[in-house]
């Protein structure tokens, strides 16, 4: 396959402005993987995916390809929500109608990402039609799983609760997938940003979020207990992958690095972009529905759905 040329990398200090406006409704779509579920498992899409991706790591995987294919099947999923490779094999599809599927589900967000980043992702697509990995993933794993986060808080105020809370499973799974989105435009290897974003939060392992706000109150404590927690949380990782991790982890203490640029990018936005995702969903209405996504939707029997709507005046 012959790419289209990168577009230029930001420099230190620069925010790439095109790619992030452009990214962002990709973003958002993904963001709601952490939402959807499918029948047999109580985990989000998002989580099953945090946790796969950790399985395939200990087991000696390739951060990098296990990050563009985690990437793909996410960009896959932003549109398809539960219906992935494994499921349209189910379905009877060939592998290569399978494909065939994701790549158009891909291709309705082609001007989202960068074009050798769009490249990654439909030559990883083989890849995310087989059935995945699901050996056992690091004890810690499922606990972030099950770890709600904190939300947003701020020193001297009530905490704002939001129903239900993201797990730092999923929180930590999109920061990982925006993180490889972003990373073309910030310069970053896709296999470091993704590990960056994985494990960003290990020591939420034993420690419970109570956010900015309860965090300060540990005061002076705060660092050695992050550094502690974590360091426990790296040690049930094989040597090699630990020995990258760490060294990844000191590094999102600033944005000296295109990794830690790309990451510190990926979280803010999904940290906003999970408050926006509550607010929307708070000012839902039922015309939007109706009028905007086109809950009664074109069909042989659109015209009799319209008419028993009219008749029982409900619409």
């Amino acid at each position: 396959m012959t790419r289209a040329a990168p577009r230029p990398a930001a420099r230190d200090g620069e925010v790439p402005r095109g790619a992030l406006r452009a990214a962002v409704p990709l973003l958002r779509e993904i963001g709601d993987l952490k939402r959807v579920r499918t029948a047999g498992s109580g985990a989000s899409v998002a989580e099953r995916a945090f946790c796969r991706s950790w399985a395939e790591l200990v087991r000696g995987g390739d951060p990098g390809r296990i990050a563009v294919r985690a990437c793909a099947a996410a960009v896959a999923g932003a549109r398809l929500a539960g219906i992935d490779g494994p499921v349209l094999r189910r379905c009877g599809l060939t592998a290569d109608e399978a494909v065939a599927v994701l790549e158009r589900s891909i291709g309705r967000h082609a001007d989202r990402v960068g074009p050798v980043t769009s490249g990654l992702l439909r030559e990883a697509l083989p890849d995310v039609v087989a059935d995945p990995y699901e050996g056992p993933a690091p004890g810690f794993a499922a606990v972030l799983c099950a770890q709600p986060r904190a939300g947003a808080t701020r020193p001297g105020r009530p905490r704002l609760m939001v129903e239900p809370p993201e797990s730092h499973g999923d929180h930590c799974w999109a920061v990982a997938v925006y993180g490889v989105l972003l990373a073309e435009a910030f310069g970053a290897a896709p296999g470091d940003v993704f590990l960056l974003g994985l494990a960003h939060h290990l020591h939420n392992a034993v420690l419970p979020d109570a956010g900015f706000a309860g965090e300060e109150l540990l005061g002076e404590h705060l660092p050695a207990v992050l550094a502690r927690l974590t360091r426990q949380q790296l040690a049930v990782l094989p040597g090699a992958l630990a020995a990258r991790v760490e060294p990844l982890l000191a590094s999102r203490e600033g944005t000296g690095t295109p990794a830690a640029r790309a990451f510190h990018a990926a979280d803010v936005l999904d940290r906003v972009l999970q408050v926006r995702h509550h607010a929307r969903a708070a000012a839902f209405t039922a015309e939007q529905a109706l009028e905007d996504l086109d809950l009664v939707h074109p069909c042989a029997v659109s015209g009799f759905h319209r008419a028993v709507l009219d008749a029982a005046e409900t619409a």
